[in-house]
């Protein structure tokens, strides 16, 4: 047995040389989403795959062995479902609602501009044609879509990496309107020198009718803050 223990996503970094005299290993969906798992090569040999948890193997992927040697993949036809709208009263829109429901579902799906592609499912093929979609059995690769997180965006998912600060638009103004520019702050301070025109006192309250001492059904209104003096407020002293 020939063991493996390392993947090249699509062959990269080989001259197509190299690849065109690789031996080839056909495998299906099922097998190729395994981390370990054993086949046989075009050249008759038996391999012993042994990959890093959660790798997931494609069609066009490179295995290489520890003697050196190269295997190129390649996804075996299998059974599949191919959906496609319905040519009389459908549309390309329809596809896009499908795709929706399968994934409220978790069903792995191949996405494709006029078709999508799952594995076969009784249950899911009539809900489909309820939908009005054309289902219809084949022989054919199947590879589904890796996810937006899937590692090292291996697969169908690309590397758009959004920079934080394209979302962090900070405004350069805060939103809180609340302009408080009442007087009576904390730490705004009175005193000699602050421009202020504190004009003169109010004048006295007039005497209110008092009988014994005690004023007669009127409040007294306390008396105002003396105004105090001091250098630079201007007043002829």
């Amino acid at each position: 047995m020939l063991t493996v223990n390392k993947l090249l996503p699509q062959g990269q970094g080989l001259a197509p040389v190299l690849l065109k005299r690789a031996a080839a290993v056909q495998l299906d969906w099922d097998v190729r989403q395994k981390s370990r798992f054993d086949a046989v090569d075009s050249q008759g040999r038996t391999l012993g795959v042994f990959l890093p948890r959660g790798s997931v193997v494609r069609g066009g992927d490179v295995l290489v062995a520890e003697d050196g040697s190269m295997i190129r993949v390649e996804a075996a036809p299998q059974n599949v479902l191919i959906i496609t709208p319905c040519s009389e009263h459908g549309s390309p829109f329809d596809l896009t609602r499908a795709a929706y429901h399968l994934g409220n579902r978790h069903v792995q799906i191949e996405l494709q501009a006029d078709h999508l592609k799952i594995e076969p499912d009784h249950v899911l093929a009539d809900m489909l044609r309820a939908m009005h979609l054309t289902v219809r059995e084949t022989q054919a690769a199947f590879e589904p879509e890796g996810g937006a997180y899937a590692a090292g965006g291996h697969g169908h998912g690309h590397g758009h990496e959004h920079d934080d600060h394209a979302h962090s638009h900070e405004h350069g103004h805060d939103h809180a309107h609340g302009h408080a520019h009442e007087h009576g702050e904390p730490g705004h301070v009175h005193g000699p020198g602050c421009g202020h025109d504190h004009g003169t006192p109010a004048a006295a309250t007039p005497a209110t009718p008092t009988s014994r001492g005690k004023p007669v059904g009127i409040a007294i209104k306390a008396a105002p803050v003396p105004h105090v003096h001091g250098p630079g407020c201007g007043h002829d002293h």
